[in-house]
């Protein structure tokens, strides 16, 4: 891949939790592409987790956004080529998201399923470990701690 900046056209950050109003709006689109024979969803949702007897109440994402979008451009035009994908979406969230709320989306379509399986999981493996998206776990009592993704 050269070292040119990816154009990107694609807007893969939104404010706040992705909401399932916004989820099931994406699916009914696709309703009409009538050649797309699969889909395959991944919601990433934040997790009420314990950690050294804190409860996490909500994570509030940061990014270093022209980079973060350069990176997703970049991943989802590899993903896309690889698997002969008919679309893929990628949505993450900035800012605070509440436990129990979704976080990050990805979909993806093919004609077949096979592909979009593969190709979602290589996608939601791929942002996780090269875009600089960044977590801070807030508990309960107000304090916090940098996030580490792990599977």
């Amino acid at each position: 891949m050269s070292e040119e900046k990816i154009e990107t056209k694609k807007q893969f950050f939104i404010d706040g939790a992705i909401s399932p109003t916004l989820i099931s709006g994406m699916l009914a689109k696709h309703s009409k592409k009538t050649g797309i024979g699969a889909h395959d969803i991944f919601l990433g949702q934040v997790r009420a987790d314990i950690i050294n007897g804190h409860a996490v109440k909500a994570i509030e994402y940061s990014a270093y956004t022209e980079m973060a979008d350069n990176e997703l451009a970049r991943i989802r035009e590899e993903i896309i080529g690889t698997f002969n994908l008919t679309c893929a979406h990628i949505l993450h969230s900035i800012g605070m998201v509440n436990t129990g709320e979704i976080c990050l989306l990805v979909l993806v379509s093919s004609v077949h399923r096979k592909a979009v399986f593969d190709a979602c999981l290589e996608m939601v493996e791929r942002i996780k470990k090269e875009v600089p998206i960044f977590g801070k776990e807030v508990f309960e009592d107000g304090t916090h701690v940098w996030k580490e993704n792990v599977d």
